[in-house]
């Protein structure tokens, strides 16, 4: 399966008032605000998109220099991360930074493109997002495991099809 858009990071001022914001205009589900290692974040989502609101402590991990707002970088969620990564790399893309260890939750691992604007990739999703594999172990879900894990909703599909049909019969 192709990479997936799943994620857009903002760099905001004020990270309370902008998941307000947000939670109030779009209806946004949100996590707690939460201090990580680089950022306070909190994950925001429609189901589908993963929206971070990240309010930097520094340049580190950023990139950016302080005091900068705007959007920061957007995410794909991949079957293959060691396969994704040689694409990106054989397609001009230079590793940037890693976010956590391959097999933290909340992993990413950060590029950028020829033109420097940062994007990340990782295999498990986002919060708050319908892709997001839960209880995942390891920190690289081989294609094979990613093949597998979406076989119960080929299956859910198949008895659906047999269901019509066998209404249409009888």
């Amino acid at each position: 399966m192709a990479a997936r858009i799943r994620h857009i990071a903002l760099c905001v001022k004020d990270i309370k008032a902008t998941a307000d914001f947000y939670e109030k205009a779009f209806g946004l589900k949100r996590t707690p605000i939460r201090e990580g290692a680089t950022a306070w974040n909190c994950y925001m989502s429609d189901g589908e998109i993963n929206l971070a609101l990240l309010q930097y402590k520094s340049e580190v991990g950023s990139g950016m220099p302080k005091g900068f707002v705007g959007i920061h970088h957007f995410g794909f969620q991949c079957d293959d991360l060691p396969a994704q990564q040689k694409k990106v790399e054989e397609a001009g893309g230079k590793f940037f930074f890693d976010l956590g260890e391959p097999e933290d939750d909340g992993f990413e691992r950060k590029f950028k493109d020829p033109n420097g604007i940062v994007f990340d990739i990782n295999w498990k999703g986002w919060q708050l997002t319908r892709g997001k594999v839960k209880n995942a172990v390891g920190g690289l879900r081989p294609a094979k495991s990613a093949a597998r894990a979406r076989k119960p909703v080929r299956k859910k599909a198949q008895l659906a099809k047999r269901a019509r049909a066998a209404r249409r019969m009888g």
